[in-house]
């Protein structure tokens, strides 16, 4: 039941329709008996939206593309990992007396370490990452700050070189593939997500180089890539972990509560099941 007290939270992106966010956090509430709502909101401008957030009363947002880099110029604190990815996810609002104070966090290199922690622990281990996008950037800051030794790779080899010395790690030219090894693979990349599902960032033969394959794609849960790795006798983590956990990280900053990972899970299970998804 929505009442006066009940606290808001929500997303902005654009397009922001296709987000399952909603549904995950909104099961959280439910689950947990907690008076609060996670709605979608697609901005017609980033600045007066954000004024709306503060002047509203919205106690924690998450944000997606194209706004996690532009939110950053509005506002009051920034967590250090984030500052260092150059993007924000989440942001938290802080109200004294008379007062709204936002600091915003990013949550998905969280959500990739705790994700391949289901398979591997990061710390140590040698991870090849696959893309040179927001999301490389992110997942490869994350392994850094977890203690991993990282490598990139990318099909246009002047981008992954930029992201490659942004991260202090070597840079491996698609056409050397064949000779790295690593503890595991992670794909950064949309290749292979729904409709183009035949697609697969890397030469299948080349996966048994990497005893841990994971993609950050979740539409379809089983993608091209995660299929030859297992074929390959590679252990595979699905994308939805990565969604899940990152969640599940900014619940817990927006309540300070432990959020109920298979309840969030399965919310997201069933909207990918659904044939409406």
């Amino acid at each position: 039941m929505i009442d006066g007290h009940t606290q808001l939270f929500g997303i902005i992106g654009d397009p922001v329709e296709h987000s399952l966010s909603p549904l995950m956090h909104n099961a959280a509430f439910a689950h947990l008996g907690l008076n609060g709502v996670y709605v979608p909101m697609r901005p017609a401008d980033l600045a007066e939206a954000f004024k709306g957030l503060r002047s509203l009363g919205f106690v924690g947002v998450s944000v997606t593309v194209p706004f996690k880099v532009a939110i950053m110029d509005f506002l009051d604190a920034i967590d250090p990992v984030a500052q260092k990815i150059g993007a924000v996810n989440t942001l938290v609002f802080e109200r004294t007396t008379g007062r709204v104070h936002c600091k915003g966090y990013n949550t998905d290199w969280l959500g990739a370490n705790q994700a391949l922690a289901e398979a591997i622990d990061p710390a140590g281990r040698t991870v090849l990452i696959v893309g040179a996008g927001g999301a490389a950037r992110a997942v490869g800051f994350g392994l850094i700050e977890a203690g991993a030794h990282v490598l990139v790779t990318n099909r246009t080899e002047a981008k992954g070189r930029e992201l490659a010395a942004q991260l202090a790690c070597p840079f491996v030219p698609a056409a050397d593939l064949a000779q790295v090894r690593a503890d595991a693979l992670i794909n950064t990349t949309s290749v292979g997500m729904d409709p183009h599902v035949h697609g697969i960032p890397i030469n299948p033969e080349l996966l048994p180089h990497f005893p841990v394959v994971m993609d950050i794609v979740y539409a379809p849960l089983e993608t091209r890539l995660l299929r030859e790795a297992a074929a390959r006798g590679c252990r595979t983590v699905d994308g939805l972990n990565m969604l899940q956990y990152q969640g599940a990280a900014q619940f817990f900053l927006w309540t300070g509560i432990e959020a109920p990972h298979a309840v969030m899970r399965q919310a997201l299970l069933d909207a990918l099941q659904s044939p409406h998804a």
